[in-house]
């Protein structure tokens, strides 16, 4: 039997963390949670950032109960993509890094197409275009506050600040660089070309490592501070739905996946970036994998909508956990109306009800009134998006797709599980739901020798015993829904492009031009 090997997961979402002990025998790993806790944003004069002080904190605060769990031969770390730390020369945090729903990205994208064209960018790094993405946070850096630039030596994308802190050294993995729409997709390097059309300055980038590199080991200040022993960091697939993809328990070679959390990533893997006239049209992006793979995706707004209609309903004295949430949506009027998750008005946070209620008034369907149609609203509409990207998908592979993994958080709901089935017409595996912190667990037992290869690794997380599978039901009923679904988002679309070009007109008699 191999010696049994005890690796340390950092797993961070955009609401909360967990550290998460590994534990591998030679034939299963065991996983255990030492540590949780919540990763709240503050707002400060109107920004929105992340408490990274506090994030660190919290790494520590596992690594000292770690150490009293038998101790650990290695730490990882993965996060949410596009956001960043600036450190200046001396090595020190010039702020905290702010929060990828802030505010200060709009109007950003369309003053990037100003300096290097839309056709190129997309053909260059192959990302979907997201206001959020890094390359649109710097250029609002470069147009409002370049005396930070001057400032700063570096940028340090989330899980590489973070792991920068624990080691001291300045590094970015592959997946999170990625992320940015600053990397070269094709070349997996950082773009010079886009960089410079941006007039961010190239001195800010670190060296990109492929995912599963050790870095270094815990510095000598961390370990002294803790009372641990040095151990390797390793940079795991840094970007979560990375982490999650490696833990995909495929026997297939063509799949669709869908890390289903706060966001839905949703796409398939392929051997390289697939950058053309139609994933450009369809704005579908190419993020970087474990062995230079490509996932080919679209960021999908996922259950937010339920977290935050859940966050609105508490603020009015109204509590109810997921579960029940479900139980209601199970219980309520089936087809009843639509939304499409991706609309603008649900990205920033607030009344998310009220604004399924007036999305579903401007598009003429039936309004959802209690909390449990609004809930069943949010994920028949899931899965019709996911149907939707679905055939996009196919258009551009050329391929048909029999088989969807789902993993993450998300797939607690059997509710949401089985609609995907239904409305995609296809077989679902649902497992495991720490598929992320699988993910980061098993690049770390590769990267110290414990398990030769991903193969082993993908059959060892399919013995988990949470993995569950669906059939499609009911496909004749979905398929009408779907055809409802398309017919409210193109209503929808109309109605938002009358309203802004009547805006743009009335502003126009006014005397003030609206850029498009």
């Amino acid at each position: 039997m191999k010696k049994e090997k005890r690796v340390l997961a950092f797993d961070f979402g955009a609401s909360g963390g967990r550290a998460m002990l590994g534990i591998y025998d030679g034939s299963n790993i065991k996983i255990e949670e030492i540590h949780r806790f919540s990763n709240d944003p503050v707002i400060v004069n109107g920004t929105m950032y992340w408490d990274i002080l506090r994030l660190f904190y919290e790494i520590k605060q596992g690594l000292i109960k770690a150490k009293f769990h038998g101790g650990f031969d290695s730490v990882g770390i993965d996060t949410w993509g596009v956001d960043f730390g600036i450190i200046d020369e001396c090595g020190d945090l010039v702020e905290n890094p702010i929060h990828y729903r802030d505010g200060r990205t709009k109007g950003m994208l369309e003053k990037s197409f100003e300096k290097i064209s839309k056709d190129e960018f997309y053909y260059i790094t192959g990302n979907q275009f997201m206001e959020i993405n890094t390359a649109f946070q710097l250029l609002s850096l470069v147009e409002k506050r370049s005396y930070l630039l001057e400032k700063a030596d570096k940028i340090l994308l989330m899980p590489d600040l973070l792991n920068y802190m624990l080691t001291g050294i300045k590094t970015t993995e592959y997946s999170i660089a990625s992320t940015t729409q600053l990397l070269d997709a094709k070349k997996g390097m950082w773009s010079d070309k886009a960089i410079e059309a941006l007039n961010i300055p190239k001195k800010l980038f670190t060296e990109i490592i492929p995912t599963g590199t050790k870095i270094g080991q815990i510095s000598d200040e961390v370990c002294s501070e803790l009372g641990i022993k040095k151990c390797d960091v390793i940079a795991v697939a840094g970007h979560d739905t990375q982490s999650a993809l490696v833990s995909v328990p495929n026997e297939e070679e063509n799949f669709i996946f869908i890390s289903c959390g706060t966001w839905s990533l949703f796409g398939t893997e392929l051997e390289k970036p697939l950058i053309n006239e139609k994933s450009s049209k369809y704005n579908i992006t190419n993020e970087g994998g474990y062995g230079g793979k490509a996932s080919f995706l679209k960021n999908i707004i996922g259950l937010w909508l339920i977290q935050e209609s859940r966050r609105q309903w508490i603020k009015e004295g109204e509590e109810f956990g997921f579960s029940e949430l479900e139980k209601m949506a199970d219980s309520a009027e089936s087809f009843k109306c639509f939304v499409d998750p991706d609309a603008s008005e649900f990205v920033p946070a607030g009344n998310i009800p009220e604004r399924i209620r007036e999305y579903c008034k401007r598009t003429s369907q039936k309004i959802p009134e209690t909390k449990g149609e609004i809930v069943r609203c949010i994920n028949e509409s899931l899965a019709l998006k996911y149907r939707y990207e679905l055939e996009k998908i196919e258009e551009c592979t050329e391929r048909k797709y029999e088989n969807i993994y789902m993993v993450g958080g998300g797939i607690q709901s059997k509710l949401l599980c089985q609609m995907t089935a239904d409305a995609c017409n296809c077989k679902v595996t649902a497992g495991p739901v720490e598929a992320t912190v699988f993910g980061n667990i098993v690049l770390q037992l590769i990267a110290q020798g414990a398990i030769d290869a991903l193969e082993e690794a993908k059959k060892i997380v399919a013995k988990s015993p949470d993995i569950r599978r669906y059939s499609p039901q009911n496909t004749s009923l979905w398929n009408e829904a779907y055809e409802r679904f398309k017919e409210a988002k193109t209503a929808y679309a109309i109605r938002a492009t009358s309203e802004k070009a009547l805006y743009a007109n009335i502003m126009l008699q006014k005397g003030v031009v609206v850029e498009d």
